[in-house]
């Protein structure tokens, strides 16, 4: 594989896209959406054949994926994600005279971009990490993953047919297969830019070293997973304690629990924890074993479900036996907030089904949580009003350890929008300030740039004085079109 080649191509495409318009760059983006709900016939019996997920669930995939495209289409043709700011220069100032400055953002170029396994396209090829980089005006290299090897392939291909009809440069995108080798040289490679990863924290962390070893060290946006833990409050659960169990096992079990956003961690006050355990016992006993994505998977989930068996902390109030090398059987353990403390252990996200219980007595114990909790993507807290409304040092806590946090609801289920937040603080994410999902990830793959005294001949469109594009800026400190 000539990566030299491969990255030349993206460079030279790089050159000439980042100063494409805003409208022929929503017209692209929207063509690839329309080529995907062209193949969807194909892609979904493919997707749902290679992911073992049921072919209902890739149908609301290949819906959101579509959508969030269109979202960034919308964005683009738009243009004041631009931050485009104008301050006119004043000859007359003393001591000096002031400068005119004009300052806005610029794409970084070619975008390093690894498939998730859990989202064969909402995630993928097509998912908010490519669509984000080339809405920002950055080619992507995209590592296909090896668990849906057909289903990126096709998807490759229609990015790629959308960039011809739209005029674009071909290496504009461009598909490349292979193991952890191929994936590292795509990192290393000089005209690499920036890395965008989803999964485990053990991949995501690899790829943040190595982008930070390299001569000229690049960003590496990963999105690593987190236990997303409920926090439960006394009068929420006295009232409400069947339903709130029933969605938390929902939530739980949803897509055998193979979800970055999936709550494998829930606080219960001792004075309801044996009502709620048998309550949510009985949920869990209705659910049916569901196949994981792969067999690795699935044998990484019991490994790690028999290394907790062999913690004396820990009181099983479901446990999940290996019967089948595919599905996932959903568990629940129950452990003193005490021991829980005690232990980063008790921290780690298993990926399945699986949630830890932690059992608190009053609200030193849930404070000295929060303090402890590692970054999350999502915290989850369930009080009544008039329970939360005097729990402020415990919700300022919380907002340090996650990037979003929910007062009612399941953390499963991510809205794609302009106000989303789904990265969090370190080991969820490697950097807390962007989002992967939602309109805001395109801000990953652009740097700003400013023009002094540039002559009004040579000045972008978004920064021109008569405003051409139409967008907000602002201009001498106040926000106008």
């Amino acid at each position: 594989m000539n990566y030299d080649q491969i990255f030349q191509s993206a460079h030279d495409a790089f050159l000439h896209f980042k100063n494409v318009s805003g409208k022929e760059k929503g017209e692209f983006l929207k063509r690839i959406a329309e080529g995907i709900e062209a193949e969807k016939s194909t892609l979904i019996p493919m997707a749902s054949g290679e992911s073992n997920l049921p072919e209902g669930r890739i149908t609301g995939e290949l819906g959101r994926t579509v959508g969030q495209i269109r979202l960034f289409a919308t964005l683009v043709e738009e243009g004041s994600w631009l931050e485009a700011v104008i301050d006119h220069a004043d000859p007359d100032r003393t001591p000096a005279p002031k400068p005119d400055l004009r300052r806005f953002l610029t794409p970084i170029g070619p975008v390093v971009v690894f498939g998730a396994s859990n989202f064969p396209l909402a995630f993928s090829t097509a998912g908010g990490d490519t669509i984000s980089a080339l809405a920002a005006g950055c080619p992507v290299v995209y590592k296909g993953h090896p668990a849906h090897p057909d289903t990126s392939k096709l998807v490759g291909q229609i990015i790629q047919k959308a960039a011809i009809d739209s005029g674009l440069p071909v290496g504009l995108f461009t598909h490349v297969e292979g193991g952890i080798a191929e994936g590292q040289a795509l990192v290393k490679h000089p005209l690499a830019k920036a890395v965008a990863f989803t999964g485990s924290f053990t991949g995501g962390k690899a790829l943040f070293d190595l982008a930070n070893q390299r001569e000229e060290p690049i960003p590496v946006f990963a999105e690593m997973g987190s236990v997303n833990p409920i926090i439960t409050f006394k009068k929420k659960l006295a009232n409400n304690l069947e339903v709130l169990a029933k969605q938390f096992v929902g939530s739980l079990t949803l897509g055998a629990g193979q979800f970055c956003t999936n709550p494998g961690l829930i606080m219960v006050p001792s004075a309801h924890a044996e009502d709620f355990a048998e309550a949510v016992k009985k949920e869990l006993e209705e659910i049916a074993a569901a196949p994981m994505l792969h067999e690795g998977i699935a044998e990484a989930y019991y490994k790690s479900l028999e290394s907790m068996k062999e913690r004396k902390e820990l009181d099983w109030v479901q446990v999940a036996e290996a019967k089948d090398l595919i599905k996932a059987y959903p568990a629940l353990a129950k452990i003193k907030a005490t021991d829980w403390l005690e232990d980063d252990h008790f921290q780690q996200e298993v990926f399945g089904s699986f949630a830890l219980m932690v059992v608190y007595e009053n609200f030193n114990d849930l404070f000295a949580i929060a303090q402890r909790l590692h970054g999350q993507l999502t915290i989850t807290l369930w009080g009544e009003e008039e329970e939360l409304a005097n729990k402020i040092d415990l919700i300022n806590q919380l907002e340090e350890k996650c990037g979003r946090l929910l007062f009612k609801g399941v953390p499963t289920g991510v809205e794609v929008g302009h106000a989303m937040q789904h990265g969090g603080p370190f080991p969820s994410t490697t950097d807390s300030r962007f989002t992967s999902v939602g309109s805001y990830a395109i801000k990953r793959f652009a740097r700003p740039i400013a023009f002094q005294d540039m002559p009004a001949t040579l000045l972008p469109d978004a920064l021109m004085e008569d405003n051409p594009l139409g967008i907000w800026r602002m201009v001498d400190g106040e926000f106008k079109k």
